[in-house]
């Protein structure tokens, strides 16, 4: 058997492993990135890019169907599934390339192709003929689709992300399962281009929200596009001569049995560590099989191991991952001198319309520190100014802040511009600004962000640091 003694092995190459490996390179040029699939990252091939690219579709069907709100009667409109879904695959693989240049480009010696595993603490087989004994390693091995097993009675119709990207063809209909990020996201998606779409979810839960006033609005707002219970019982599933047949009681209308063509799996994601044999890598593991880690500088343990990226299943989100590979690869090539460091303040968008931004702190969390000691500001988008000219007017945003301090705590929100929203609030939290900071900053008119600045004046009159909100202000100019 071939061996080869490394510095650094970082295994997974996609967009923490990268990171994990620039930054190990800046300390050590003997270093090896191993990659058992297929180059190109999560994001690129089946995650936040190719899904982005069906909402976009979504949107454009949308707006012409939206249109008679502004006096505009497009006719004879229509939608071809078959050109959506090209576009989506074309410009997927365009972005997946972008990823596989960046790979390849790489010293051939840096690179090994293999499944890789623990053959003890500091060596690992990959494939069946290479073992790699490394100074230090980095686990940046992703995560998969976590399937409950009682879906997979749906057969050769059961299908995660993943498989939906491959689709030549938009079909008639799809049952979604978790209303997560993903299954909200693809699955107002596909309704809004003619998809016939019910989702179920368990326990009530609405994507991120965990604010209840803003969970049941969001519910609301969702069931006006298609069925969706948040909290569904359901009794069967199995595969007909059809499709999938879903038996399930509804809320209203009693036990009901519909037919689809297919069931999507957005049922959350594992982290790829079940096949490290990671048993041998002497670390410590929770109840799951995950290592357990530090998340400031990534390391598990006191051990020479670090673990970035969806694979120690934290904040499954590719500046999270980013992050976390740089400071992992920072810590590994420059060890035994291990470092914090920088973790940004907690950010979250969902790409559905209203979209859902969270924001630093939750409701929950924000309850936990401060006890009594906060207070929340909100606002309605309903009635807001540029929302209305825009014909998007629904949602709402609550912010969090802290009596005594006036600081601010964080968001939650569900409504227009919330992506563009949610950075800006995230960068105030990351400053430690007070609300009363906040709202000496620019508003301009008429724009979204005036929402915003309504939310922290009830806010900061809540937190008794300013006065009560004006009903109707003028200096923010009509209907702000």
């Amino acid at each position: 058997m071939e061996k080869r003694k490394v510095d650094v092995a970082i295994i997974g190459a996609g967009t923490a492993g990268m990171g994990a490996y620039r930054a190990a390179r800046k300390h050590t040029d003997n270093l090896v990135l191993i990659e058992g699939g297929q180059y190109g990252t999560t994001c690129a091939r089946v995650g936040c890019m190719p899904s982005k690219l069906l909402i976009a579709a979504a949107e454009s069907a949308h707006n012409v169907h939206k249109a008679p709100l502004f006096g505009v009667y497009p006719e004879g409109s229509r939608i071809d599934g078959k050109a959506v879904m090209e576009r989506v695959k074309r410009e997927r693989d365009r972005f997946v390339g972008f990823v596989v240049e960046a790979v390849e480009s790489l010293p051939a010696e840096h690179r090994l192709v293999g499944n890789a595993r623990f053959l003890g603490a500091h060596r690992l087989l990959v494939g069946e003929d290479l073992e790699v004994e490394a100074d230090r390693i980095v686990i940046a091995t992703g995560s998969r689709s976590s399937i409950p097993g009682f879906l997979e009675a749906a057969s050769d119709r059961l299908v995660v992300n993943d498989d939906l990207f491959e689709w030549d063809d938009l079909p008639g209909s799809v049952a979604v399962f978790g209303p997560g990020a993903i299954g909200l996201e693809l699955g107002q998606a596909l309704s809004r281009l003619g998809v016939r779409i019910r989702m179920f979810g368990v326990s009530g839960s609405v994507g991120p929200i965990t604010n209840k006033g803003i969970r049941e609005y969001a519910c609301k707002s969702f069931n006006e596009e298609f069925r969706f219970d948040p909290d569904s019982d359901v009794t069967d599933v199995s595969r007909t001569d059809k499709g999938v047949q879903v038996t399930f009681n509804d809320p209203e209308k009693g036990e009901l049995t519909e037919t689809f063509d297919y069931l999507l799996a957005a049922t959350g994601r594992r982290p790829n560590v079940d096949k490290l044999d990671i048993q041998n890598a002497e670390i410590e593991l929770d109840e799951r099989g995950t290592p357990l880690f530090d998340r400031y500088t990534l390391r598990c343990g006191n051990s020479h191991v670090f673990i970035v990226g969806d694979a120690n299943n934290d904040a499954l989100l590719l500046h999270e991952a980013a992050d976390e590979g740089r400071i992992a690869g920072d810590n590994a090539g420059g060890y035994p001198d291990v470092r914090a460091g920088l973790r940004r303040t907690s950010l979250g968008v969902v790409f559905t319309e209203p979209q859902i931004a969270t924001v630093g702190l939750s409701l929950e969390q924000v309850e936990d520190r401060c006890k009594d000691g906060y207070a929340v500001g909100e606002v309605s988008f309903e009635d807001q100014g540029r929302s209305r000219v825009l014909g998007k007017n629904q949602g709402m945003l609550h912010v969090y802040g802290e009596h005594g301090t006036g600081l601010f705590l964080g968001a939650e929100m569900f409504g227009p511009s919330a992506e563009h929203i949610g950075h800006l609030l995230a960068w105030a939290a990351q400053k430690r600004m007070t609300v009363s900071e906040m709202l000496d900053m620019p508003f301009y008119h008429p724009v979204i962000e005036e929402g915003v600045r309504t939310a922290l004046r009830d806010l900061n009159y809540k937190l008794q640091l300013g006065p009560e909100s004006v009903e109707r202000c003028m200096d923010c100019g009509p209907g702000a």
